[in-house]
């Protein structure tokens, strides 16, 4: 009897498709629809768009918006106009973009390529067991949480981040916001349910999203976040995404170590990242150590 032949649907043949997909999406002037990226996968829209988020953490559509709106950041920072950057990225109409702008931007167009001018963040610095914690707030939600040693140092990399932004000091009930960064730091068990700012590529957002996945407590290595986000050779890259990362705790790069179980850098300190990571351990018992083996370029 001849054995009828399966579909392969491995998992190297799905991070293939998925990572096919996200190459027309980049090099499309205009993105193509779930229908046809379906169909160059030989899969059907519903079962192409599961797929494709497991393997980068984001719809198809989330996807080609955040490429998009790099595209757009990367435009708005040439020398020419605000109408060549938005046919630059693929606009077909003035009309559209500006539709999508504050959500791509956090801001008007113009006021991004001037470093922010007319945005309105506010900002407070507090104080944790971790030393001096900053917290920024734009229109669209939290934009940064750094830590450190100096305040003053804190809000001068908040107006380097922003340059041209309105940074204006937040009051009582921005406060009380301070205070629930504060205690999620104190006690990871708590939570923090906060919208965020997130501005990024659209490979550090997946990136992002993979490190939000990982429960308090819980480890993962640089190559598992690549494996996950459908990118399994970018370990470096992964590792540059943590780095890039400017919302301490809320978009947990503490979490990720390298596969030997050494914690590597981090943007606001390593000791800093081994104190989270053992004030987590006991809400599942422990961090876990990573297997051996594993170098890498620049860490969170």
């Amino acid at each position: 009897m001849t054995s009828i032949r399966q579909p392969d649907d491995s998992a190297a043949r799905r991070a293939a498709l998925v990572t096919a997909a996200c190459r027309r999406i980049e090099s499309a002037p205009t993105p193509p629809s779930l229908d046809e990226l379906a169909a160059d996968a030989g899969m059907s829209p519903f079962h192409f768009h599961r797929v494709f988020k497991a393997g980068t953490g984001l719809t198809p559509k989330a996807y080609a918006d955040a490429h998009r709106a790099r595209r757009v950041r990367e435009e708005l920072g040439g020398a020419g106009t605000v109408t060549d950057a938005i046919y630059g990225a693929g606009f077909n109409s003035n009309s559209r973009f500006y539709e999508a702008s504050g959500r791509m931007l956090g801001m008007r167009p113009g006021d991004y390529r001037a470093g922010g001018l007319n945005a309105r963040i506010r900002f407070a610095v507090g104080q944790c067991s971790l030393g001096a914690i900053l917290v920024a707030q734009s229109q669209r939600g939290i934009c940064a949480i750094a830590l450190g040693d100096d305040p003053d140092t804190l809000v001068r990399g908040l107006q380097d981040q922003f340059p041209r932004a309105s940074l204006e000091g937040g009051d009582a009930a921005f406060e009380r916001l301070v205070a629930r960064v504060v205690g999620f730091v104190e006690a990871p068990a708590v939570g923090l349910d906060l919208p965020l700012d997130v501005r990024g590529t659209a490979f550090q957002q997946r990136v992002w999203q993979a490190l939000r996945d990982i429960p308090p407590g819980e480890t993962a290595t640089y190559t598992e976040i690549a494996r996950r986000i459908g990118a399994p050779a970018a370990v470096r890259a992964v590792g540059s995404a943590c780095g890039a990362n400017r919302i301490a705790v809320a978009i947990p790069c503490h979490r990720v170590v390298r596969r030997d179980g050494d914690l590597a850098g981090y943007r606001w300190g390593v000791e800093r990242k081994r104190s989270l990571l053992e004030r987590e351990a006991p809400a599942s018992g422990a961090a876990g150590d990573p297997p051996a083996g594993e170098s890498g370029g620049r860490r969170a």
